[in-house]
This record gives C-alpha cells, structure tokens and sequence, in this order.
C-alpha cells in the first residue's frame, strides 16, 4: 500500500530518476538488462539488441499489498517497507552512501513481488526463531554477508549480517537513508 505523495515514495522517486539519468548521461540510454521473455516487465521499454532491453523504474499498480504477510505473521509491517516495495516496479538498483556500495533491491513484476513477499516471511520467521528484533531486508552490499534492513517498529535503517542481530544504525527513518544516496552504475 502506496501512502500517495509521501516524503519516502518522492525521495524514492527523485533517487530511481537520478538513477536512470546517469545510465543516459554515461551511456547515451536507458539502463541495459538480459532480456529473458518468461520473466516479462512494465520496466522494460524498448529492445537493445536480440538478448537485451531497456529499462526504467515504472510506477506499480495500487493493487500491490502486504496484508498476506501481516495475517500469516500476526505483525503489522512498518510503513515505510510497504511504501520502499510498492512505490515502483524496477531492477535493483545499485547506489553507494558514505559506508561503501550497495543494491537496493525491488519488485520486477507481480511475480517478482510475491517471491520477494516469500523471503520476507522466511527472514522474519529466522528473526523470531533467533529471538531477535524484526527487521526487513531492503537492499544487499558488497559483502554478499551483510544486508541492509529496516527495523519493523521503530523505522531505523540498520546492517546487519545474515541471521545475526543487526549492529550498526545508518539512519533514523529510510527517507534519510534514500536521501544521502548517491546512483552507481
């Protein structure tokens, strides 16, 4: 569920466009992807050559909804992890921000959604068997490790090693944290 017009859904916004315009600004187009016809897109915008396409960050439909997640777990899911994977359908996005390179991960398709809806449950069910906080995963490093999540009560954006309990705060809301990002190619 999409708050409309939110400060997070705008940054996310302003980033998935800084984003796209450095692909055109160093590549003279649009980001490149394997084009691959059994995992179709709105992203995709135009074929490259045979094996690949364009493709940009396309606004997902209002249907995209995590209350599965909220009745199968009895929680209810901070809103700014609703708002982060249901803003736009995109690739992941690769960003760096002052503690080193990052990909912030995102829905593909409808498909993709509910894969990603999957993994969320498994990481949460791993939280609550570890007796940790729960956290949301949101974006990878480049330690295949450490992940970077969003603390399902308070909102703060944490890293945190796979399976341990997160241990280093980045930000306070993930608004912040999108904001101080910079795109990477």
């Amino acid at each position: 569920m999409i708050l409309p017009n939110s400060p997070l859904a705008e940054s996310l916004w302003i980033f998935a466009n800084n984003f796209v315009d450095l692909h055109e600004e160093n590549n003279g187009g649009l980001p490149i992807i394997e084009k691959d016809v059994d995992w179709a897109s709105a992203c995709e915008q135009a074929d490259y050559d045979e094996k690949n396409i364009y493709w940009r960050p396309v606004k997902s439909d209002l249907a995209l909804s995590f209350e599965n997640i909220e009745n199968a777990l009895e929680i209810s899911l901070h809103q700014d992890i609703k708002t982060y994977f249901s803003t736009f359908f995109s690739e992941s996005i690769n960003a760096v921000c002052g503690h080193g390179e990052l990909s912030l991960l995102f829905a593909w398709n409808h498909d993709d959604f509910h894969r990603l809806q999957e993994n969320i449950i498994g990481h949460v069910l791993m939280k609550k068997r570890l007796k940790q906080e729960n956290t949301i995963f949101f974006a990878v490093t480049d330690d295949d490790d450490m992940i970077l999540s969003i603390n399902n009560e308070t909102g703060e954006v944490w890293v945190e090693r796979v399976g341990c309990k997160a241990y280093k705060k980045l930000a306070d809301s993930l608004n912040d944290f999108i904001r101080q990002l910079t795109p990477a190619l």
